[in-house]
């Protein structure tokens, strides 16, 4: 009987590759990054097709697709806690399926960010050059580029500095919203009276659209979520890594419940869901237009910006982290793993070059090569999730057996709820697939992840010949 003469590669370089990466980001900044990763940019711009297509459903669309999130963070909160990673999970992943599972998940999510990097500054752009016309959008993405290339080439803590003011603001914003909102549906704000339930079940009902409506509302509402991933990616250049994941996931229940599925049931129970204004500059800014609340555009044009801007910063860093950590396990070109004074710069680098490539394919190829980018990405979070939990199910109990110690974060009902979670995600496929809007985006990200696996498979095979074997 033979066996390799050394343990594989992803479980020793990982390691070796995280303790090259400073230790910068206190507890503060984690919390707040965990705290403003809920509020992205998606929930205020996103959300206004949702409504539109769900009505007053959205708020159980939101509510669903909320806890399936909320299973899926617990997961990878279990998994990180026990093994805190800058590849997150991507390294659980390889550790429990293999070198081609990590190589999948990482590179997939590393296309994802690199593109929504780009998606982000155009939109920000849109807003600046709203309040400066005649200025070229492509100018703006740039200089944003550049400010959060700098920041996240220094020390991590600048990073950690800039994502903690994005996301007090943001945090702050959405508070004052809820809080005039919750007001004016109790009639005690000046001005209003209360419209009880009559935006609730009026004009159709509350499933106006029937279930058609709500699950398309609930298929919005999915990818409304994304950005929670990167508190675990983070949380390995913190000071106390076990710690900062067991309390950002501990409490990720309350912030969405709070932030999206709140949001969600005072803006319908405010405004008629077929009032224009919602899709056409949003449902916040129509709440609070609504509410006679003077500037309201202004005031949600600034908050949005800042999420764009937020987003931006996140994704840069999650996406040369993950960049980083592949290429330690040897799954990508070496020269991106190089780290200078703890930081990953050739992986920063890269990843915003990438980011800002396509915005320039925007502007170059707006009707062919931009659409079929934005289609590959449509449905990769998803991709994520099914790793995630897959990856949950093989780890739990080979730490169970090996390390019951290290399970400082448990995920519920295991492993009941892990497949009550798969399930859904599978559901979520064949919903996808039956809907003519989002059936192109799941066969782009199908592409794109067999061409990833077919890779990946591939260097597993030549990796494992060149593995020396010893009796």
């Amino acid at each position: 009987m033979s066996r390799t003469s050394a343990p594989p590669p992803t479980e020793a370089a990982a390691p070796a590759a995280d303790s090259a990466l400073t230790h910068g980001l206190k507890q503060r900044h984690l919390s707040m990054i965990a705290l403003g990763g809920v509020i992205g940019a998606g929930l205020f711009v996103g959300s206004g097709a949702g409504i539109a297509a769900a009505g007053p459903s959205i708020v159980v669309a939101y509510a669903v697709s909320g806890l399936l999130v909320m299973f899926v963070m617990r997961m990878l909160g279990e998994m990180s806690a026990a093994n805190p990673a800058s590849g997150s999970f991507s390294v659980h992943a390889e550790r429990a399926i293999g070198p081609w599972a990590g190589f999948t998940a990482g590179w997939a999510f590393w296309v994802l960010l690199c593109v929504a990097v780009g998606l982000e500054g155009i939109g920000a752009a849109q807003i600046v050059t709203g309040w400066l016309p005649g200025t070229p959008e492509w100018a703006w993405v740039a200089l944003f580029m550049v400010i959060f290339l700098g920041t996240n080439l220094a020390a991590v803590k600048n990073f950690g500095e800039f994502e903690f003011w994005f996301a007090a603001l943001k945090v702050v914003a959405i508070t004052l919203f809820l809080v005039l909102g919750v007001l004016a549906i109790l009639g005690v704000l000046p001005g209003t009276d209360s419209p009880g339930t009559s935006n609730l079940t009026g004009d159709g009902g509350f499933m106006p659209n029937g279930s058609k409506g709500l699950i398309i509302g609930l298929l919005a509402s999915v990818f409304a979520y994304g950005g929670l991933e990167t508190v675990t990616i983070a949380a390995a250049e913190s000071e106390n890594p076990v710690q900062g994941v067991a309390k950002a996931v501990r409490t990720a229940m309350w912030r969405i419940a709070v932030f999206y599925i709140g949001s969600m049931a005072v803006i319908v129970t405010l405004v008629p869901w077929d009032d224009p204004k919602v899709t056409e500059v949003g449902p916040f800014y129509a709440m609070l237009d609504h509410l006679g609340i003077g500037g309201a555009a202004e005031i949600m044009n600034v908050v949005i910006l800042v999420a764009l801007l937020s987003a931006m910063n996140a994704n840069i860093y999650g996406s040369s982290r993950m960049a980083c950590s592949l290429v330690a396990r040897g799954q990508g070109p070496k020269v991106l793993g190089k780290i200078s004074s703890g930081v990953p710069r050739n992986a920063v680098l890269v990843s915003s070059v990438f980011g800002f490539l396509c915005v320039l394919l925007s502007y170059w190829r707006p009707d062919d090569v931009f659409p079929w980018l934005l289609n590959m990405i449509g449905a990769v979070i998803l991709v994520v999730w099914i790793f995630i939990a897959v990856s949950q199910l093989i780890l739990r109990r080979r730490t169970e057996r090996e390390a019951p110690d290290r399970l400082v974060v448990r995920m519920w009902l295991f492993p009941a709820l892990t497949i009550v979670a798969l399930a859904a995600m599978a559901g979520i496929f064949v919903l996808m697939l039956r809907q003519p809007d989002t059936r192109d985006q799941l066969l782009a990200t199908a592409a794109l992840t067999a061409v990833l696996i077919v890779t990946g498979l591939i260097r597993q095979k030549r990796a494992e010949r060149r593995t020396p074997a010893v009796d």
